[in-house]
Parts: structure tokens; C-alpha cells; sequence
């Protein structure tokens, strides 16, 4: 079964760059009415909605736009979050509730909102953007990483919750992919060339995850030709979650 999606109705969050833009173009590619909800949308060619996803009127107007512009919904890409760097000791109480605000909350927000229309397709998904900080221990990364464990787990939940309503749940691990936030990360490093080849490093593959190769699994996952397949998570990380390869 190809990755069709003719007719379909996709929402993806965090849509106007990196791998959500890459999602985009790709569903729409394959056939998806895409709608692309971000704080930003200049210069986004799909039909675009400004959507602040801490805020749930947001979220609701833009959805019910959705619905309305295209007569349904059928995908929801969850894509949209923000990174955090440190340990437990660099952020305060109030960049814990920021970052779990988007990276967790957004999710249940917009999810909550298209639940009524997604109980009305005949081919519902929902993709979450999770990341490798989920399933390994990485350094530095402390908050990032217990918002994105609970990606995981809301991802196993919801997926139990809904899948007798038709509606099937996943997720994918990214590595680190070479995207605009992670270029933000290497430009404020001290010495960014080395800082790139240090995370290239860190994956087996040897390079970064590229956003169209996310944006290929978050395809197969939304799509009918994955019709079978609820509860479970893609890593797309050059190797790093299962392979530990010698060195040369």
C-alpha cells in the first residue's frame, strides 16, 4: 500500500520550518490537504493558521478553521516544541512550566480540540514529534528530556485510549536533525564547527539526521499504508538508540 493521502486532512504543528515544514511539503506531496498551524506563518505556501499552542482558544479557533476550510480532519501532526539546555540546576520553576507548556501540553491541546473529528474519519492518526532524549540519557539536557519522556508515555496512553475509536497514535525519536533550532544551538556555541561534528559523532550513521528523513516516518506512521500500526515509536537517529558500533 503506497503512502496515499488523496483527500486526507492534515494538521501539522510547528509547521513552517524544519521538520515540520519538511512534513508538510512531503503530505502535501502525497495528496494531504495540509494546514499549518505555527506562531509564525510568513511565507507558508499551505493554508496557514497563527496559532499559539499554550493557548487553547487559539488552538480551538484554529482547528474549527481547519474543519471548516476542508470539511474534516483526519491528521494531526504534533510537531511543535521547544528545546532546553542544562541540568536540573539551570532552569527555574518558571522555564519548566514554559517548556512543558508547549512540549507537552501543546499536544494534549491540540489533540483534545480535533478528537470530534477525528472520531468521524475512516483513516485517523495522530504523529507525535518525540526525540531520542526520551529513551536515552543525553547530557545537558535535563528538562528537554523529561518533557519528552512524557511525549512517550502520552503517546502509549492516548494511543490505548483511542485506537477502538479508529484512531491510531504514534510517535518518532529523532536524532539530532539538522534543523534551524539545532543551527541556533551551534552558532552560540564557542567553536561551532566543533560542536556539529561532536553531535554528528554521537550517531552511529556519523552525520545529523536530515528534517526530510524525520518528516519520511511521520508520512509512513499518518498514512493508511500504516494502517496496523498503533502505540509505537520510530527512531530516526542514525543508529544512536539501538547500535553501539566499535571504533575503527
Amino acid at each position: 500500500m503506497a503512502f496515499d493521502m488523496t483527500g486526507l486532512t492534515a494538521i501539522i504543528t510547528g509547521g513552517a520550518s524544519g521538520i515540520g515544514a519538511a512534513t508538510a511539503a512531503q503530505f502535501a506531496q502525497l495528496g494531504a490537504n495540509v494546514a499549518v498551524f505555527d506562531i509564525n506563518t510568513d511565507g507558508v505556501e499551505h493554508f496557514a493558521q497563527q496559532v499559539d499552542i499554550t493557548d487553547d482558544a487559539s488552538v480551538q479557533s484554529g482547528v474549527q478553521a481547519v474543519a471548516e476550510k476542508f470539511g474534516g480532519i483526519d491528521i494531526v501532526v504534533n510537531n511543535a516544541g521547544i528545546g532546553a539546555q542544562g541540568t536540573v540546576e539551570a532552569n527555574d520553576d518558571e522555564e519548566w512550566h514554559r517548556v512543558l507548556d508547549v512540549n507537552v501540553l501543546g499536544i494534549v491541546r491540540v489533540t483534545r480540540a480535533a478528537l470530534p473529528h477525528l472520531r468521524t474519519s475512516k483513516a485517523a492518526s495522530v504523529v507525535n514529534t518525540c526525540s531520542i532524549a526520551a529513551t536515552a540519557g543525553l547530557p545537558q539536557r535535563a528538562l528537554y528530556s523529561a518533557s519528552k519522556g512524557a511525549v512517550y508515555s502520552l503517546t502509549l496512553a492516548m494511543a490505548a485510549d483511542h485506537l477502538r475509536e479508529g484512531i491510531r497514535v504514534n510517535c518518532v525519536n529523532p536524532g539530532t536533525a539538522d534543523t534551524p533550532w539545532v543551527g541556533r544551538l551551534l552558532d552560540s556555541a564557542d567553536n561551532p564547527e566543533a560542536e556539529r561534528a561532536a553531535l554528528s559523532a554521537r550517531q552511529p550513521s556519523g552525520r545529523l539526521v536530515s528534517a526530510d528523513e524525520v518528516a519520511a516516518a511521520i508520512a509512513y506512521l499518518a498514512s493508511p499504508a500504516a494502517s496496523a500500526v498503533s502505540g509505537t515509536s520510530i527512531a530516526v537517529d542514525g543508529g544512536m538508540q539501538g547500535l553501539r558500533l566499535r571504533s575503527e
